[in-house]
């Protein structure tokens, strides 16, 4: 075992508790955004609109907020296997574990979003070119070029 100062001790206690916390907060954010992509299942299947623009909306706040939190837990995460020479905790190993999973989970419940949005859009446009025009064939009245007086008879 090599020996290590209270200070280089102390530096790694830190960048672990910093780097869980950041873990812990990307798995926060992982269960948040299939929280909504469920949800955003439920307005499609309901034909929600509004419903469905306000998941939509969510959605992208959520996964801005994985991408921002990737930025740093990359460069963390390098910095962590450097210093801690190769030997991972167990809880930082657990929580990768369940990111892994829900991960495996947002990119399956996505597909399935995706797959039920373009079968309502597929119907959506086979029921806008099933409606017929009644109008289509006959011309407007508007259109037509009636014969109209242009002078007017006054009679005193």
């Amino acid at each position: 075992m090599e020996n290590i100062s209270q200070e280089e001790l102390n530096e790694r206690i830190a960048l672990l508790k910093k780097f869980r916390s950041l873990l812990q907060q990307q798995r926060d954010k992982f269960k948040e955004y299939l929280n909504v992509l469920e949800k955003q299942e439920t307005s499609i299947q309901n034909e929600d609109t509004e419903a469905l623009m306000a998941h939509t909306e969510l959605e992208q706040q959520v996964v801005s907020n994985i991408m921002n939190l990737q930025k740093v837990i990359v460069p963390m995460s390098e910095i962590y296997n450097k210093r801690g020479n190769g030997m991972e905790e167990a809880s930082v190993k657990e929580i990768k574990g369940d990111l892994d999973k829900l991960q495996v989970k947002v990119l399956a419940q996505n597909e399935k979003n995706r797959a039920l949005l373009k079968s309502h859009m597929t119907q959506l446009r086979e029921q806008i070119a099933s409606l017929k025009n009644p109008y289509k064939t006959s011309r407007s009245i508007y259109a037509e070029k009636s014969h109209v007086g242009t002078m007017v008879a006054v009679n005193a």
